[in-house]
């Protein structure tokens, strides 16, 4: 993983500017494994702003000009990376596509939607990383459907070792254009959050299930 150090304290900012990223030490956030978070991420939100939801676009369609100029389809990961990567292909004018988490239960049982050839070389695009199991699964089923899968942009990723792990065991590259660390430093630039917050963030960070623990 590697990152813009510009880019990604610009997207830090707006993140938290939106409250597309909430920060709460006090009043945790649960997860839906249950994990307790003073973070809560919800890159959704940056869709209602068109300044914001058009530079993510840029910074996308440059990233893969740069690191991946042979992708031949662009592909979102349901739901939250849909309609950007729809931006994205829409601005590079290539074909797009969309994986659900699993096979639907009805009708043609799709779990990769739109059109996918074998051997296609394909960027898949995600609104946020953080344990990575998501994201991979739909790297894996588009594999299973005989595409290469070239790599993978995101927004953001909490930085958690265990996502490294899971990324370099899929040897699927991952390139995200903000980061926990960078918005840990931004948020305290512009004053989001206190000294005492700020370790304790970097507290969740370093060891999350412990952090989180303590909190039940």
């Amino acid at each position: 993983m590697k990152i813009n150090e510009q880019i990604a304290e610009k997207v830090s900012e707006s993140l938290l500017q939106i409250k597309a990223i909430k920060l709460d030490n006090t009043n945790p956030f649960t997860w839906a494994s249950g994990l307790k978070s003073p973070i809560y991420c919800d890159n959704r939100v940056t869709l209602s702003y068109p300044e914001i939801r058009t530079y993510i676009k840029e910074q996308f369609v440059k990233l893969i000009n740069e690191e991946f100029e042979n992708a031949e389809v662009v592909a979102g990961v349901a739901t939250g990376a849909i309609a950007q990567g729809a931006l994205v292909a829409q601005e590079m004018g290539l074909p797009f596509a969309y994986i659900r988490s699993s096979s639907k239960a009805h009708g043609l049982t799709n779990q990769i939607e739109g059109k996918v050839e074998e051997g296609q070389a394909v960027i898949v695009v995600e609104d946020l990383v953080s344990t990575g199991k998501s994201s991979l699964a739909a790297v894996e089923a588009l594999r299973a459907a005989g595409a290469n899968v070239i790599g993978m942009i995101a927004i953001f990723t909490y930085n958690l070792p265990v996502a490294k792990e899971n990324f370099e065991k899929a040897d699927c590259k991952l390139i995200t254009l903000a980061d926990y660390d960078t918005m840990i430093r931004t948020a305290a630039d512009q004053n989001y959050v206190s000294e005492s917050d700020i370790q304790s963030l970097v507290k969740w960070k370093d060891n999350p299930q412990a952090w989180s623990d303590n909190r039940k």
